[in-house]
């Protein structure tokens, strides 16, 4: 631990050699040497810089959330965030002036809607609403928000609205923070909510995703009983079904004109920059906007647990579970840092607690621990899976003893350290991600936690010790102060069934654009020259264990972390028992030590390890504190090389694997993933899961010394190391070469079994039954090309303008114009090797009643791509400046060098997609469409309710098959 702390005290000093303009705020001790600024009118700026690559994270978060939205219109914080990418008065239209009055008279006829009561006169009004927003749609330039996102090279356009916050999230490139500002700025003082009633539709079926959602019904139930008079338990994030239904566009305004206020905000920055030309250019652009010195705030509710046990029952499709919650203070309330703490004491994947006592004895199929924290208060939570036979009351009973473990402290007592310590190697990782770094001054800006105290928990946590969390456990987690929610399996009685309306697609004017993009295209900006991987230069590569194994080394020069991988280019294609591998390998020990043991040592040295295996490759991955990666080395050889095969804890993982399977067949996506799959490969002995899965009977009957064989084996085999961390090349196969036991001569790895994707050649509609109101749809073509490195380019290309983001053909089409699903794809797929064949995809969830919509619109836009000189600029731009400040870095190198060798290349393709993009075209585009796409046969997975589904319809695409799902799964 006093090497950690020394390490993040030496970046400290170093970050005092910079000189700065502003008078910015630091705080001694910080990890990411952060800069803090305040405006005058009170928008906070955090930074951090990181110089990895040419780009910079940004958020932009806005203090409010659904907690605030008045009760009689609910998920209205969610609604107006999906608004916010509808443009201004300046981007967004052709003619603001034009649009406005139809806007207006939308606005109005929607309060009337709200209003009317009678079903007749409410079509009627729905009706005016369709018609004059199709004439304002003539005049608005959907999508130009992604547009311009898109012309400056913009990644990971999102947003996302919690209970506290509203956030925007985009990656620029370093050299577009001008233009990022610029465009930032317009939106938050001049939005226009322009296409409400079609992303009415978006919204609602988002809403739809979350009613076959049992985790998220379950949670909500639990917060209702936790929090009985606060927003957080009387009301959702997404809403009712009823408000959504019924919007006011009034409100909204209202409601922006209250909260997107700057000193209500913060703009959050990692990347590479410089500091004070940020705060100029935000200063630019945000610093004329008017503050609300009258902000009313919700008053954080005092602490107070509850008096007695409460429940509640919850109905869902999938398998039975149990929910508990106990009430914890605020985020910024003095206990939190020691809550975190006993989290972990309680469960930390090795020793803690509940690792012991349920995990590793496997007397639960699934248990699990953590918080759900927010700003104003929040929930301890336990989740639980029964096994088969197993009530809800008796998982409540071992979580129950679980807690009173804690509260009696009955947990070794150096436990704690060695909690503070993974805390602080998990800070670290993080500490590597841009993502991560903003996101922690969006938790702390929202939480009201002042930057220095968020910094103070690096010295705090040293101070926490075991009479804290036993303290802890008696004051929050209270024998009888829980809530419970018992998910039963069963069909919901609860859900509205709303019929679409009867939309008319808004134009979707692909070709128009608004000076303020123009101008953004024609705007000059430094460039920022490429930088590919050159495998010759950039990969340091050396051998071990006498030149068997290559070893592909990356130096880390930014913390005291490793990572080992061991790469074996064979799977569970050639060896199912490695379906099974990791979960077993972590219950066994061998005769020198127990399970709990080996585990304990793991977390102390601060390392940890698992065993990952796709189709046709297997790797290995230790991961921790560099000073001890010989000893985690050695352990773990010690567990594989000596592991004793457990009967009585096989039979258990068998029965819960069995357990899990069965419950599966009633998880919506894990159904989906299977028909998609099954549709894929054209069924019966071709599919790969149903031959690589073991049956129930098999499970009960294996010999679990098959499984630790499967793990062992693999020392046998030809393998490649890759390495990432701060040790010197010669000391990594030193340590190797020591730790390492392999045979004198490295065997061939077995053969993978091939899976033939056949070629589509009719139209087949497979259709499985899940009980929902949103149906899952995916269309899969193969012609049967395989990789051709001469055409990836122009496939790259082809699906940046046809089906990659929100600015894309599909997305437009789709969801902007025809508001038939939440998200929509469609792409050629790359290939991972040189035997498979390129297979065109498409996916779509929707409603029921929108599934013929859905499959005709496809279809259009699929066969007669839309072409737009217009959306190919953009593509072009977008895809050349991301070209230009991505960056493979680290141990990304060799994975990269691994999968290229897969493909048959020792170059960045990268590269050759850069060099290409100058000679793409439109008449480009429209060729490889015409000869990879255009009139290609399908095949279809749907998953939804048949009941509900135009089966006609399906009938007069191709041959239907009807599959149960039990077919599905093979059991």
């Amino acid at each position: 631990m006093k090497k950690l702390i020394t390490l993040l005290m030496a970046a400290v000093i170093a970050l005092g050699a910079c000189a700065y303009r502003y008078d910015y705020r630091t705080v001694k001790g910080d990890p990411m040497h952060s800069l803090l600024y305040t405006l005058p009118n009170g928008l906070k700026i955090f930074m951090t810089v990181n110089k990895d690559q040419p780009r910079i994270q940004t958020y932009i978060a806005v203090r409010v959330g659904g907690k605030n939205d008045p009760a009689e219109t609910t998920g209205l914080a969610h609604y107006f965030e999906h608004m916010m990418f509808k443009g201004s008065e300046q981007f967004g239209t052709q003619d603001y002036a034009a649009e406005k009055p139809l806007l207006d008279q939308v606005e109005q006829l929607f309060e009337t809607y709200r209003q009317t009561s009678d079903s007749t006169v409410r079509a009627q009004i729905y009706g005016r609403i369709d018609s004059i927003s199709y004439q304002a749609s003539l005049i608005a330039i959907p999508n130009e928000y992604d547009k311009l996102m898109s012309a400056i090279g913009a990644n990971g356009t999102n947003a996302y609205t919690s209970t506290d916050v509203t956030c925007y999230v985009e990656d620029i490139p370093s050299n577009q923070i001008d233009n990022w500002a610029m465009i930032q700025a317009d939106r938050f003082k001049h939005p226009v909510l322009r296409g409400f009633h079609t992303e009415l539709e978006t919204i609602y079926e988002e809403k739809n995703m979350s009613l076959t959602s049992d985790p998220r019904k379950s949670y909500e139930a639990l917060l209702a009983m936790l929090f009985p008079t606060h927003p957080y338990g009387t009301q959702t994030v997404l809403g009712t079904q009823t408000h959504l239904k019924n919007p006011s566009i009034t409100n909204i305004k209202k409601y922006h004109k209250q909260w997107y206020v700057p000193n209500n905000m913060a703009v959050c920055l990692s990347g590479d920059f410089d500091p004070d030309n940020m705060v100029d250019v935000i200063t630019k652009y945000f610093g004329d906007m008017e503050p609300n010195r009258n902000l009313q705030y919700l008053p954080v509710p005092a602490y107070k647990p509850l008096a007695k046990p409460v429940s509640k029952e919850v109905t869902g499709l999938e398998a039975e579970t149990l929910y508990m919650g106990w009430r914890i203070p605020a985020n910024r309330h003095h206990d939190m840092l020691a809550i975190q703490v006993m989290a972990e004491v309680l469960q930390n994947g090795k020793c803690g607690v509940l690792d012991r006592n349920i995990t590793i004895p496997q007397k639960m199929l699934s248990a699990g621990v953590g918080l759900y924290n927010m700003a104003d208060g929040g929930a301890f939570m336990a989740i639980g899976a029964p096994k088969e036979g197993q009530t809800l009351d008796e998982l409540r009973e071992l979580f129950l003893a679980q807690m009173d473990s804690l509260r009696q402290g009955r947990f070794a007592d150096d436990l704690v350290p060695a909690v503070v310590t993974n805390i602080k190697l998990e800070l670290q990782n993080s500490l590597e991600s841009n993502d991560s770094r903003a996101s922690m001054f969006v938790n702390a800006f929202v939480d009201g936690i002042d930057w220095a105290d968020q910094v103070a928990q690096l010295t705090d946590l040293d101070k926490i010790t075991k009479a804290d969390i036993v303290a802890m456990a008696n004051k929050y987690l209270g024998a009888d102060s829980y809530a419970a929610v018992y998910k039963r399996q069963g069909t919901p009685t609860d859900e509205l069934k709303i019929a679409k309306p009867q939309l008319t697609p808004i134009a979707t004017n692909r070709d128009k654009a608004s000076d303020f993009l123009r101008n953004v295209q024609l705007s000059k900006v430094n460039p920022i020259e490429p930088v590919f991987v050159d495998f010759a230069k950039d990969l340091d590569r050396t051998t071990a264990h006498k030149g068997q194994v290559p070893v592909l080394y990356t130096r880390n020069k930014t913390n005291d972390l490793f990572q080992l991988t061991f790469v074996y280019e064979y799977g569970t294609n050639a060896n199912r028992a490695f379906n099974l591998a990791n979960r077993y390998l972590g219950l066994l020990g061998t005769p020198a030590m127990t399970v709990d043991q080996i585990k304990e040592a793991f977390y102390r040295l601060g390392c940890t390890y698992f065993v990952s295996a796709s189709a046709e490759r297997t790797h290995v991955v230790l991961r921790g504190l560099s000073e001890n990666m010989d000893k985690a080395l050695a352990l773990y050889e010690k567990l594989v090389g000596q592991a004793v095969a457990d009967k009585e804890v096989w039979a258990q993982v068998a029965e819960n694997t069995v357990k899990t399977m069965m419950d599966n067949k009633s998880n919506q996506r894990a159904n989906f993933s299977r028909l998609s799959q099954y549709a894929q490969y054209g069924g019966g002995d071709n599919v790969p899961y149903l031959q690589t899965q073991y049956s129930p009977a098999e499970l009960r009957s294996l010999d679990p010394q098959t499984v630790v064989d499967a793990v062992r084996d693999m020392a046998n085999y030809k393998h490649t190391v890759i390495y990432y961390g701060p040790m010197a090349k010669d000391q990594v196969v030193k340590v190797l070469d020591e730790t390492r036991h392999l045979p004198a001569t490295l065997a061939d790895v077995p053969v993978n079994r091939k899976f033939v994707q056949p070629v589509t050649e009719e139209t087949v509609i497979y259709v499985a039954p899940y009980d929902a109101k949103q149906l899952y749809l995916a269309m899969v073509s193969n012609r049967g090309k395989f990789y051709d490195p001469a055409t990836e380019p122009a496939r790259r290309f082809y699906n940046e303008y046809f089906g990659g983001g929100m600015n894309s053909i599909v997305f437009q089409e789709m969801r902007e114009s025809r508001s038939l699903a939440y998200s929509a794809w469609a792409t050629m797929a790359g290939v991972s090797s040189l035997d498979k064949p390129y297979l065109y995809m498409t996916q779509i969830a929707t409603q029921n009643d929108k599934m013929g919509d859905a499959i005709d619109a496809f279809n259009l836009i699929i066969n007669d791509m839309p072409l737009s000189q217009g959306a190919l600029d953009l593509a072009k731009d977008g895809m050349e400046s991301r070209l230009r400040t991505e960056r493979t870095i680290k141990d990304d190198i060799a994975w990269a060098w691994l999968n290229a060798q897969r493909l048959g290349i020792d170059y960045d393709m990268d590269k050759k997609v850069f060099e290409a993009l100058p000679q793409f075209t439109l008449d480009g585009v429209h060729a490889y469409q015409l000869a990879n796409v255009k009139d290609n046969k399908y095949v279809y997975a749907i998953l939804g309710n048949i009941a509900d589904l135009d089966m006609d319809k399906l009938r007069s695409l191709g041959r239907v098959v009807i599959l149960t799902t039990d077919q599905l799964f093979g059991f």
